[in-house]
């Protein structure tokens, strides 16, 4: 029986590995840009920058310290200087594959960083493995710049799981349209026509408001903006004012909303406050060739017929008024329910006449 040399019984005393194995090492040694493990063979373990981590610019003095456990995949057995290559990353990222197979198959949502932002949409990492997100996908609305989600932590589902192919497709747009629809579902049940709400200006056109309601947006009209006239909502509100409305009206998914509260009706004590035989002052708003029209008060607008501008013939109203002229007449009918006021200055100077005759005499 032949006696074993000394170094056939230290490479004997050495476990066998084989390229592809799983195994656990002992960190001995850190550079860097290199991790030295004793991996229980007779050569060490290599793990270069590149195999451990995906980010630039790192430190691995910085990420591992000497003494630490870490469980590791043989690259290659012999780099050609009897050292054994090993990987980190690409075990990780089979281990987050498996935990992505396995959220795919079940519709789980996952959540995880953002490590980097890419010309088509986001780049995010799941135990190590990485996952893409398509520009498309990663809003319910269209998303200009990307940037803002930089190492930040968002929720998504794999819509689509092919690591073979290297695509694993992540899908955050789907949970923001579910979640959206669960938000208006119940705005729409505690809704109903007549409620005050608060809500937020979310756009302005020339026609009106779109107002959020918490997850819901109603439309505030450009005649629903006042009781008076109002003839550009850019110049009356902002994105971002808040406003207290009145739900006035809800028609399947659509809402209109108003600022005419009740209670500040002006036409409510109409009879009182534009009594027939009251004088009355107001600002000429507009004119038409049969006519002028006076506002009284926000909401309120009187005809002041050209008949009835002076004793005097008068053939236009532009020839002896001009808008927001101060003029005081006197109230000779009222019509509430079709809220209309006529008014005439010429009864103020017939009085007027009437009086001085009378104190002549």
């Amino acid at each position: 029986m032949s006696e074993l040399t000394f170094e056939q019984m230290l490479d004997e005393s050495f476990k066998t590995i084989r390229n592809g194995e799983v195994v656990d090492g002992t960190v001995i040694d850190v550079k860097p840009d290199e991790i030295v493990l004793n991996i229980g063979y007779k050569a060490d373990g290599i793990i270069t920058k590149n195999e451990y981590t995906n980010e630039s610019g790192v430190d691995l003095t910085t990420m591992v310290s000497v003494g630490d456990a870490m469980t590791v995949k043989v690259l290659k057995v012999n780099d050609g200087e009897g050292q054994v290559l090993l990987t980190y990353k690409r075990l990780a990222a089979e281990k987050g594959n498996e935990r992505l197979k396995e959220a795919y198959e079940n519709h789980e949502v996952l959540k995880a960083p953002v490590t980097q932002i890419l010309g088509g949409g986001l780049s995010v990492s799941v135990e190590g493995a990485r996952v893409f997100i398509p520009a498309s996908l990663v809003s319910d609305t269209y998303e200009k710049d990307l940037n803002k989600y930089q190492d930040q932590e968002i929720e998504f589902v794999i819509s689509e799981f092919n690591p073979r192919r290297n695509r694993v497709i992540g899908d955050r747009r789907q949970l923001l349209v579910a979640e959206k629809a669960e938000r208006q579902r119940e705005v729409f049940e505690r809704l109903n026509i007549g409620d005050t709400e608060e809500g937020i200006v979310k756009n302005v056109t020339d026609f009106g408001a779109f107002v959020d309601l918490g997850g819901v947006d109603g439309l505030l009209h450009i005649s629903e903006m006042s009781w008076g006239r109002v003839e550009n909502p850019k110049k009356v509100f902002k994105v971002g004012d808040k406003l207290k409305v009145l739900v006035k009206d809800i028609h399947d998914t659509k809402i209109a909303l108003s600022l005419k509260f009740p209670e500040t009706n002006p036409w409510a004590n109409a009879a009182e406050d534009y009594a027939v035989g009251r004088e009355i002052t107001g600002r000429v708003a507009r004119m038409t060739d049969f006519g002028a029209f006076v506002e009284l008060a926000p909401g309120v607008d009187a005809l002041l017929h050209v008949s009835q501008i002076s004793k005097a013939h008068v053939d236009k109203p532009s020839d002896v008024l001009s808008v927001g002229q101060e003029i005081t007449a006197k109230i000779v009918d009222l019509n509430e329910e079709e809220k209309k006021i006529s008014l005439s200055m010429k009864a103020i100077e017939a009085s007027a006449e009437e009086q001085e005759a009378a104190a002549e005499e």
